[in-house]
């Protein structure tokens, strides 16, 4: 085995290297550990927002053992915190991936101190102890990831009088479909046009698919919640993201209704489980459980 460690390219958008990660995360997930950090969709998700630093891209670290990736080190928005997705058979590389993240993905301050933060799954107690011996602290801070095993028999969806149920494919308006996002996500009055073009990108990802990508529809016509599903054929199971509801119209039962309507077409189409990275009371509420942590540990230097 000859593994050698390369950048990313600094090319932006889907490029070869782009689809090579992409199909890494996925091979490395279906295999029994099932605790990667770093799902195929948010690597997808990434590439497809507006609010990524292209300009530091390759700085993200590619492992590869005779041309196949075996290990990424990555961030996400911008430098300063680090994701780490290995194959099981390549664990003798997790000290050489948290010191590569340290020289490259690390962020350095006005007064010159430097900082990083790197994201490890709170049961791989190797991992822990390597960052532990390489100065790492642990903090209370996690990525959670709740699980719902998707049924034969899917629930009974209901909504309130006037409300229904609608995917981007039936209609993709952009700009209900920015409101609906700005105002979920808790900003404050109407969203201003300049993110349309934002709200375009984020339907450019190659996975994108406007079949399961939900809305309800208000009885003036509004989108007033909005559910995102990810879904491969090649897999059995799904991702939510991002899930948003109108602040004026919550405890409606109208976030359950998109989220749970999203699940049950991707069941349609071959998932058994469907994934979300939260550990927020409103998805166990409608019947995901928690399945896993992973802890962010954190590095200073002057």
């Amino acid at each position: 085995m000859t593994i050698t460690l390369r950048s990313y390219t600094s090319q932006p958008g889907f490029t070869k290297d782009f689809f090579k990660v992409r199909e890494f995360l996925k091979r490395i997930y279906e295999s029994e550990h099932r605790y990667g950090n770093w799902q195929w969709n948010r690597w997808e998700w990434m590439f497809s927002l507006p609010y990524l630093d292209e300009t530091n891209l390759d700085r993200i670290g590619l492992w590869e053992d005779d041309g196949t990736i075996v290990a990424l080190a990555n961030y996400e928005t911008e430098l300063g915190n680090a994701w780490f997705s290995l194959d099981k058979e390549y664990s003798r590389l997790k000290k050489d991936i948290i010191e590569y993240a340290q020289e490259n993905l690390s962020v350095t301050d006005q007064q010159g101190n430097c900082s990083i933060s790197i994201n490890i799954y709170d049961k791989d107690t190797e991992f822990r102890k390597i960052a532990r011996d390489m100065g790492f602290s642990e903090t209370d801070e996690f990525e959670d990831t709740a699980v719902y095993e998707i049924p034969d028999k899917f629930p009974q969806i209901l909504l309130p009088e006037g409300f229904s149920l609608i995917s981007l494919s039936e209609e993709n308006d952009l700009d209900k479909y920015n409101r609906v996002l700005w105002r979920g996500f808790n900003h404050p009055g109407e969203p201003p046009a300049e993110e349309i073009p934002g709200r375009i990108k984020s339907q450019s990802g190659p996975s994108f698919n406007k079949d399961i990508s939900i809305a309800v529809k208000s009885p003036d016509g509004d989108f007033v919640s909005y559910c995102g599903m990810w879904f491969d054929p090649n897999t059995d199971y799904a991702i939510v993201e991002p899930m948003a509801t109108d602040p004026d119209y919550r405890l409606m039962g109208l976030g359950k209704a998109v989220l749970l309507e999203g699940i049950r077409r991707c069941g349609e189409m071959g998932a058994k489980i469907a994934y979300v990275g939260s550990s927020q009371q409103f998805y166990y509420r409608c019947g995901f459980r928690p399945l896993l942590k992973n802890r962010w540990w954190r590095k200073e230097s002057g």
